[in-house]
């Protein structure tokens, strides 16, 4: 049966060096969600090459044909184009590592080659609004990604009510994924003021709100590592983020 050719946006996750010349890559696309594609020569040593391979850095958004085949691992790429030119992602250092960030925590949610355009949405909106956002969006901008990443598989943390949000015993039980006045009998927890910024995180929707968001690099670093062990608690085999410490040494 013959593969057949699909125009779609993809972004890519990650590349692996394949041979001399050639990279395998990691896609997740609009169509069809997690995909691998096998490109050949790609790397080859004339300029022309080069220009090649940067189009797959990983966090790049490309326009795509591709042919498709369900039972094949790897496809093939026919086409491919910028759908869009970062500003400052590839080059400024500290949006960078925050791509990096979502980047990875997004590869570690996805295990099966199912299409979300919901979530394709949301993660090149995050992407293409952080490229232009300012620096006090910037800084809280992983916690809202990884806060609200969440919604999309299924294990949001719930909202806190207004009568906890009041208290001061108030808490966020990473555990149990909700905000609470009752004492907990464990260490996963979030105290008042790293749970206040974490329930004002899951009210905003739009990333231009988080200019409004009063958080020091503390309690940012607070929420990131609870998040990433309330993750591990969601999904199997998530294991610990390579990324984690490099964004939390950028945003000090």
């Amino acid at each position: 049966m013959t593969d057949k050719i699909h125009k779609t946006k993809g972004i890519v996750l990650r590349n692996v060096k394949y041979g001399e010349t050639s990279l395998i890559v990691a896609v997740y696309t609009e169509l069809f969600g997690l995909q691998s594609y096998l490109l050949n020569g790609i790397r080859t040593t004339s300029k022309k090459g080069a220009n090649k391979a940067a189009f797959f850095q990983p966090g790049a958004i490309l326009d795509m044909e591709v042919y498709h085949n369900e039972f094949k691992q790897l496809n093939r790429v026919k086409e491919y184009r910028w759908s869009y030119m970062y500003q400052n992602v590839f080059t400024d250092v500290l949006k960078n590592g925050v791509a990096a960030y979502m980047i990875e925590l997004l590869s570690k949610c996805l295990h099966q080659p199912e299409s979300n355009y919901g979530l394709f949405g949301f993660m090149e909106d995050c992407l293409l609004l952080l490229d232009s956002c300012t620096d006090k969006v910037m800084a809280n901008f992983p916690v809202f990604f990884a806060t609200h990443l969440t919604a999309f598989f299924g294990f949001s943390p719930r909202s806190a009510t207004p009568e906890v949000l009041q208290s001061d015993r108030m808490l966020f039980d990473i555990e149990e994924g909700c905000f609470t006045t009752e004492t907990v009998f464990h260490s996963r927890y979030l105290e008042r003021k790293s749970a206040l910024v974490l329930a004002e995180l899951l009210q905003t929707r739009h990333p231009q709100e988080l200019a409004e968001i009063n958080a020091n690099a503390q309690i940012r670093r607070q929420i990131l590592d609870a998040m990433e062990y309330y993750y591990s608690l969601h999904l199997q085999n998530f294991g610990k983020m390579k990324t984690l410490p490099v964004l939390k040494e950028l945003m000090a």
